[in-house]
C-alpha cells in the first residue's frame, strides 16, 4: 500500500538523519548529548513514546485485519502485541505526569527510584524492577528478533509455522540492518551518559517500519511481493 510505504520511507529518513546527528555530538559532545538530546523528557525519549503509541496503533489495524480473515487467535495475540507496545509508550514518559504536572502517590513517592508514576522504576527487594524482570537478556532477544528471525524465516519450516501461529510480524533485511547500525551505534558513543535512550529511540522506529511492512504481510491479507512469503505457499522442503 502506497500510504504504509511513504510512512516507511519517511521513518527511514528520520532514522538515519537522527543517527547522523545524534552520533557526532555524542563523541564530540557527549554533555550536550545528555543533557539537551537524550535527557529526561527531552526530543529522544519524547518520539521514542510517540513511534511506540504509533506501533501499537498499527498493531491494533493489522489484529483487526486479522480477525476479518477470521485468524481470531492471531488477532487476540496482535491485540497483546499492541497493548504492550501502548504499555511501553505510557511508562516511557511516566503517562504523562511530567507533562501534565501530577504529583505521584504515595506508594511511587516512597518506592519508585524517580518518584515517578510508572512501574519499570520501582524498587523490588532493593532492586530496579527493570533490572530484576528484563536483567541483560532483553537486548539479546530482541536482536535475535530483528537479525536471527529473518535469516531462518525462509529457511527453516518449523520457524515460518511458529511465526504464522504467533502472529509475529517478521522482519526484513532492512530491519535487520538497522538493528545491526543501532546496535553498531551503541558501541561507537560507549560510555556516554544516557547513550541507551538512543538505542530505544531506534528499536521504536525499527518496530514501526517491520509492523507497516512486515516480510509476512501476506498474513494479513495483504498482496504478496517477490520478497514476501507466505506460509500456506512456501513447502517443509525449504528447510
Amino acid at each position: 500500500m502506497k500510504r504504509t510505504h511513504s510512512a516507511v520511507l519517511a521513518a527511514l529518513a528520520l532514522f538515519v538523519i537522527s543517527h547522523l546527528a545524534a552520533i557526532p555530538v555524542a563523541l564530540w559532545n557527549p554533555d550536550f548529548f545528555s543533557t539537551h538530546i537524550a535527557q529526561e523528557d527531552g526530543l529522544i525519549e519524547s518520539l521514542t513514546a510517540i513511534f511506540l503509541f504509533a506501533a501499537g496503533m498499527v498493531l491494533i489495524w493489522r489484529a483487526r485485519q486479522l480477525r476479518a480473515l477470521g485468524r481470531n487467535v492471531q488477532a487476540g495475540l496482535t491485540w497483546l502485541y499492541a497493548a504492550l507496545y501502548v504499555f511501553v509508550a505510557g511508562e516511557e514518559i511516566s503517562w504523562g505526569q511530567r507533562i501534565f504536572g501530577w504529583a505521584s502517590g504515595e506508594y511511587f513517592l516512597e518506592n519508585n527510584q524517580q518518584a515517578e508514576t510508572n512501574f519499570h522504576n520501582l524498587i523490588v527487594g532493593q532492586q530496579q524492577l527493570a533490572s530484576t524482570l528484563f536483567g541483560n537478556w532483553l537486548t539479546p532477544v530482541l536482536l535475535l528478533y530483528l537479525i536471527v528471525l529473518p535469516l531462518l524465516y525462509t529457511r527453516v519450516s518449523w520457524v515460518r509455522r511458529a511465526a504464522y501461529a504467533l502472529a509475529a510480524p517478521v522482519p526484513g533485511r532492512m530491519h535487520a540492518w538497522l538493528a545491526v547500525i543501532a546496535t553498531a551505534a551503541m558501541g561507537v558513543i560507549a560510555g556516554t551518559y544516557r547513550q541507551f535512550e538512543l538505542y530505544e529511540y531506534a528499536f521504536s522506529l525499527i518496530s514501526l517500519m517491520i509492523f507497516l511492512e512486515p516480510r509476512n504481510a501476506g498474513m494479513y491479507g495483504a498482496a504478496r511481493t517477490n520478497q514476501e512469503y507466505d506460509l500456506q505457499a512456501m513447502p517443509d522442503a525449504a528447510e
